[in-house]
Order: structure tokens, then sequence, then C-alpha cells
């Protein structure tokens, strides 16, 4: 699976990585509204990357195969171990699991070139505070990172009220969050980014190229 990874990294496929809950039930508002873009994502030939689990990441991984036009799109999942043990889920084209969540976010990071953050807990949270601060430092490429659902509305007052309106961070690195009311709104930022990829040229920033993994 090592190999198998390492060789989709090195293909130019535009990849959207979608963080969530392993919690959220099948059919439930959430789970619906992932799978929905998911499909979207899958109608427009973009690969989608989550933690290949449960939950919001199996919404992805089976909306991602039901609007795909084609074989050439994929959904890779990257899995962590816990004592609960996560397991993958059964939609998912390339897979590898993970020891250590570093090393599990350094591969998300990679390969993903918009990160959809959808309502979730801690480990979610993680992946979407790692994001936005490799991509204030340019450590990664000015990836659009967007907080879909209205969770996200409360946080974002927060870090407006508190860390912006103290001088802790600057508007800039405010403005590399984006709303998302519903999957129509993110897929609109997606689609948009997807289209800069594809004029290519040396403007287009590369994460596979950008952020490398030892």
């Amino acid at each position: 699976m090592k190999s198998k990874l390492k060789k989709e990294a090195k293909e130019k496929h535009f990849r959207v990585a979608v963080f969530g809950s392993a919690r959220i039930k099948k059919n439930g508002l959430e789970y619906k509204l992932i799978y929905k873009l998911a499909k979207m994502v899958a109608a427009e030939n973009i690969d989608i990357v989550t933690g290949g689990g449960q939950g919001l990441m199996a919404a992805a991984s089976s909306g991602h195969h039901a609007g795909r036009k084609n074989r050439k799109v994929h959904s890779i999942g990257l899995n962590i171990k816990l004592p609960m043990e996560q397991k993958f889920n059964g939609h998912l084209d390339i897979k590898k699991e993970f020891s250590r969540f570093s090393e599990r976010l350094d591969n998300f990071m990679q390969l993903s070139n918009a990160v959809v953050v959808a309502p979730g807990g801690v480990g979610t949270m993680l992946e979407f505070f790692y994001t936005w601060q490799l991509v204030q430092v340019k450590h990664i490429c000015d990836i659009p990172v967007i907080l879909l659902g209205e969770m996200w509305l409360d946080l974002l007052k927060w870090i407006r009220k508190w860390p912006l309106e103290n001088g802790l961070i600057d508007k800039k690195d405010f403005n590399l969050l984006f709303f998302a009311k519903n999957p129509e709104d993110a897929m609109k930022i997606i689609k948009l980014t997807h289209e800069e990829y594809k004029k290519g040229g040396k403007n287009i920033c590369l994460n596979i190229k950008k952020y490398k993994i030892t």
C-alpha cells in the first residue's frame, strides 16, 4: 500500500481533502451533505482524500464512488491506528494506515489542493488548525481552507473577536478561511481553485513539490 500511495502522490491529480467526524451516523443531515459534496467532486473528475474511516469519511468516499463518470478518479483513505480500532470503510481505491497523527497529517498536506472541514471533534479541529497554520507560514501552497456547516460560525466569530481584534493574527491570516453554508457553496470555491490548477503555468503551486515528506 505504501508504494501505491507514493505512486499516486506523484500523479498530477487535483485532490480535495475532507476532514470530519467518524461519529456521524449514516443518513444523518451532515452525512447527506458530505455525500452530496463528494458526489459533486467526483463529477468534476477530482480525487478525494479522507481519513478512510467511518462517519463523514465514509460519506465522502461512498458519495465519490456514486458520482464518478470514469475510473480515472480516486478515493484515498489515510487511516490512523486508534485504541478503538478505527476501520477502513469499503469505498477506497488507495489506502494506508498510520501509527502517528503527525505522519498522517503530513501526507494529507502533501496530497491536497483544497481542504473541506466538515463537522467534527478534536481530530477534525487538529486537521483544520494544522492546515491553517501551514498555509499561514507558507509551508504549503495557498490552498482554500473551507469550513462547511453552521457549526463553524461561532468559531469564526471567536477568532475574529479575540485573536484578530487583539492582534494575535493578521487580517490576511483570517482571510485564508472560507465559510460554506452548504455543498454548493463549497463546490464553487473548489471549482474556481480547480480551474486555476488546470491552467498550469509557473504560478501554480503544487503541495506535492513544496511540502516534501522524508
